[in-house]
């Protein structure tokens, strides 16, 4: 059961326990006891009744002898009367008198009624009042308990809506431990996950301004120069050529960075391919432009491993991960591409002999625009890595970065046979994995 459904039940069972805990020390030390009037008139009647009887039919001896021998179980101060006026009798009987004609003679029975006490009058109204009190305590605590957090979770969504994504309210639980906890923590981790949402697309902007900055600016320079200098026309076009391809490889991977992340909640477009003779392929070409470096790397990986994926996020996740590594090792080193297939996952390791990164760094170079701080600038925008970790766990895999013990930079991409939608669980432990 869930903890707030035994939290419930529990204060339910302890007012009802109060309740009764109250009535029961109203009567036994405040002798306040419920209906104490009632009872006490009813039996007050009988005994009056009773003797009446008694005196109508065995007479006046009788009567006085059962006055007498009960005089500890009836109420005190039972007395009997007599007068020769028979009309006497004619009177109606009262709440503490009786008469009775016997022989001629008028009996008059009475009972005084008794002082009453403050909880004598108080008596049929014990229980409710008890009632009254443990519920109104109970239902105190239950608003309180109740309503603090959801003030607090009030106050969260309020702060969300003007766009202040860093407020969290897990911390004002007062260490409760229930359902109402799990959806402030919740509510934390989505406002955490908003703000990084919110962060890196800031971030994008920046970067993105920064890297159409530096081409536009070339471009600009270079129709400068031409105005000045017609006769440098030639280079001058060359030059905004070579510009004008950087800006369109530039916003061709932003665009396919904007296309998976916008495209993260649809579904993938599938059919069965190889994936290792995919990777054999990508392989092939990266080994002949890695001759100009006199890099080797292994060409070809054994096995099968057939898999329902999209086939060309796939090609750019695997592309970008051999580029990078030749891009990245040092010159005359090795490039080792290790495949580990089980029934239902496909491991690849590509391993460099590069500068490597920080271990701080190794999250951080999968966020778009972004490089080790060590690495050597050859080119490229920052964004591949990303393009890979995107592509890859819409799969429902993972991507993550390691530093191997004789240096570089490992990369390994864990990719299932069928796809897996993004953000399962097993998904979300990869991330935190990594």
């Amino acid at each position: 059961m869930p903890r707030l459904f035994w939290k419930f039940f529990t204060t339910i069972w302890l007012t009802m326990a109060a309740t009764v805990g109250v009535i029961f020390l109203l009567v036994n030390f405040l002798q306040g006891v419920p209906f104490a009037r009632e009872l006490d008139e009813e039996r007050r009647a009988i005994t009056l009744n009773l003797t009446a009887n008694v005196l109508a039919r065995d007479g006046e001896d009788a009567a006085t002898y059962f006055i007498s021998t009960s005089e500890e179980t009836l109420p005190p101060g039972l007395t009997i009367s007599k007068t020769a006026k028979a009309d006497a009798c004619a009177v109606p009987k009262t709440v503490d008198t009786r008469s009775v004609l016997k022989d001629g003679i008028c009996y008059q029975i009475s009972l005084p009624v008794r002082a009453t006490s403050t909880f004598d009058n108080l008596g049929p109204f014990i229980p409710w009042l008890a009632i009254l009190i443990s519920s109104t305590i109970s239902a105190g605590a239950l608003a309180r308990y109740l309503i603090r957090p959801v003030v607090h979770l009030r106050d969260g969504l309020s702060a969300l809506a003007h766009g202040r994504f860093d407020f969290r309210i897990g911390d004002k639980m007062a260490g409760r431990k229930d359902e109402v906890t799990a959806l402030a923590h919740d509510f934390d981790s989505s406002a955490a996950r908003l703000q990084e949402l919110q962060d890196a697309q800031q971030r994008l902007f920046h970067d993105v301004s920064h890297e159409l900055r530096s081409p536009l600016s070339r471009l600009q320079a270079a129709v400068g120069v031409l105005r000045q200098s017609p006769a440098k026309l030639g280079a001058m076009l060359d030059r905004m050529d070579r510009e004008v391809e950087r800006l369109d490889a530039l916003v061709g991977e932003v665009l396919t960075l904007a296309r998976l992340t916008a495209g993260s909640g649809l579904s993938l477009k599938t059919h069965t391919l190889d994936v290792i003779e995919l990777l054999n392929e990508i392989l092939g070409d990266a080994a002949f432009e890695a001759q100009a470096r006199d890099v080797s790397i292994t060409t070809s990986v054994d096995g099968v491993f057939r898999a329902e994926v999209e086939g060309e996020l796939i090609y750019r996740a695997l592309e970008n991960v051999v580029r990078n590594a030749v891009k990245y090792t040092a010159e005359h080193s090795r490039i080792s591409v290790a495949c580990e297939a089980t029934t239902d996952r496909l491991k690849i390791c590509v391993t460099d002999q590069g500068p490597g990164v920080r271990r701080d760094e190794l999250e951080r170079i999968f966020q778009p625009f972004s490089r080790g701080n060590e690495a050597v600038p050859r080119g490229g925008y920052g964004l591949g890595l990303a393009i890979t970790r995107q592509a890859i766990e819409r799969h429902g895999g993972r991507v993550h970065a390691s530093l191997p013990d004789a240096g570089g930079l490992a990369i390994t991409l864990e990719l299932p046979r069928r796809p897996t939608p993004y953000g399962s669980a097993d998904d979300q432990a990869s991330r935190d994995f990594t």
